[in-house]
């Protein structure tokens, strides 16, 4: 049978035992076994212990929620129902861990921060009134 029905119980084994993912066993949505496939191809170490995977997806799935909820608040402010990356963004540069921690990433599409555009007027720009007209000094 081709279905994706109910699996038949093989003689020897019990029913209730089915295949789980590292991912559904630790309680986390992103995959355990893709981190733990990435580890070992990126020859970080010789060995890479099992652990080391669930604790990775872990810290990553956390990372990914705070910066999803930061971002979804700042969607809403501005009256949207759609993230974009100019919400990702402000949420990042508005909050001071995330921002310490992604200091040096640019995030496309996502704007000036607060501090570039202050930075972008010169220190000496002033306007002089002089008879009626602006004049720059």
């Amino acid at each position: 049978m081709s279905g994706r029905g109910k699996k038949q119980a093989v003689a020897g084994t019990s029913g209730s035992t089915s295949k789980r993912s590292r991912s559904a066993r630790a309680g986390l949505q992103f995959p355990v076994g893709r981190v733990f496939r990435l580890l070992r191809k990126g020859k970080y170490a010789d060995r890479i212990g099992s652990g080391a995977a669930i604790y990775l997806a872990a810290v990553l799935e956390y990372l990914t929620a705070e910066i999803l909820e930061l971002a979804g608040n700042a969607a809403r402010e501005n009256k949207k129902t759609r993230i974009l990356p100019r919400h990702i963004q402000l949420a990042v540069r508005n909050d001071d861990e995330l921002n310490k921690v992604l200091a040096g990433v640019t995030i496309p599409q996502g704007g000036q921060g607060e501090e570039s555009r202050h930075s972008a007027i010169p220190v000496n720009f002033h306007l002089v009134q002089i008879h009626g007209a602006s004049e720059v000094v």
